[in-house]
């Protein structure tokens, strides 16, 4: 049962991403090669989907570009070749077209589907307070630390910001030139983070300081010992149905789509002719 559902969630997820790519039909051309372009799918093609052509270095992205020119030159002298009259590539375009107009109708016809589908304030707001707990924004910390090797070495540094004036000033001094972290030349900002996001003892340790306050006793974790100073705190929080409601309509509508997908699947199956060959 398990090894069917994960079958059936896949299908919808596939027809989900197809159909939400339909929609970029306009993709952006990086180069023209004798009328043929070069778009952003024989980038994704060539980069597997995995990177951004936009995020790799000027330099890169040129000889990204140059293969696929090159590749487009062969591919270009290989269709004015007497390859094309050729059995072997008859039968092969052919069976490419017809697999190629059953993919682009299906992109085209579920992304009608999908734009067809409806929700309503009434079910967004239902759906909202039936699911409140998936709203939950967990407490964020603003700190800064700094960062030594010996229970010694932070207690001195302690002692020290006890004598200050202006703490966070003679904090952000002393982070600068003693703290092992690479936040140090910063200052030791960590910037905003869950407590999730830092090892237990630094994040337990933190949650006990009020704004502007300092841990009084060296913290130690795995990696060393440390001073905490907490810049600000923002308590936990459950997001409002209109900071949400955007985010909301879209999962109700791919939830429908999923929905009616398999209401199609299930009907087209027990009227379909199918014959398996393995």
């Amino acid at each position: 049962m398990k090894i069917g559902k994960f079958i059936s969630s896949s299908v919808v997820a596939l027809l989900i991403s197809s159909t939400l790519y339909a929609k970029e039909v306009n993709q952006k051309v990086y180069a023209k090669v004798n009328g043929y372009e070069i778009t952003q799918a024989d980038v994704a093609l060539l980069l597997k989907g995995k990177v951004n052509l936009e995020q790799l270095p000027k330099q890169t992205q040129k000889q990204i570009i140059d293969q696929l020119i090159e590749r487009k030159l062969l591919a270009i002298k290989a269709l004015n070749s007497d390859v094309v009259n050729s059995k072997e590539f008859k039968q092969t375009l052919n069976q490419t077209i017809k697999n190629l107009k059953l993919d682009l109708a299906l992109q085209l016809w579920a992304n009608r589907l999908m734009k067809n589908i409806k929700i309503s304030d009434s079910e967004l707001k239902n759906y909202y307070e039936q699911n409140k707990y998936m709203f939950k924004v967990p407490p964020q910390l603003h700190a800064r630390h700094i960062l030594v090797k010996t229970k010694q070495e932070a207690q001195k540094i302690i002692d020290t910001l006890k004598k200050a004036k202006d703490i966070k000033t003679k904090f952000i001094e002393l982070a600068k030139t003693k703290s092992i972290g690479p936040s140090g030349k910063n200052g030791g900002d960590l910037g905003w983070f869950t407590p999730d996001k830092m090892v237990p003892e630094f994040s337990n340790a933190a949650m006990l300081l009020k704004k502007g306050e300092f841990s009084k006793t060296p913290v130690k974790t795995q990696f060393g010992y440390h001073i905490i100073y907490l810049e600000d705190k923002k308590p936990s929080k459950t997001l409002s149905f209109n900071e949400i409601k955007e985010q909301l309509k879209q999962r109700l509508i791919q939830e429908k789509f999923s929905k009616k997908l398999k209401e199609i699947v299930k009907k087209e199956k027990a009227k379909a002719k199918i014959k398996y060959n393995f």
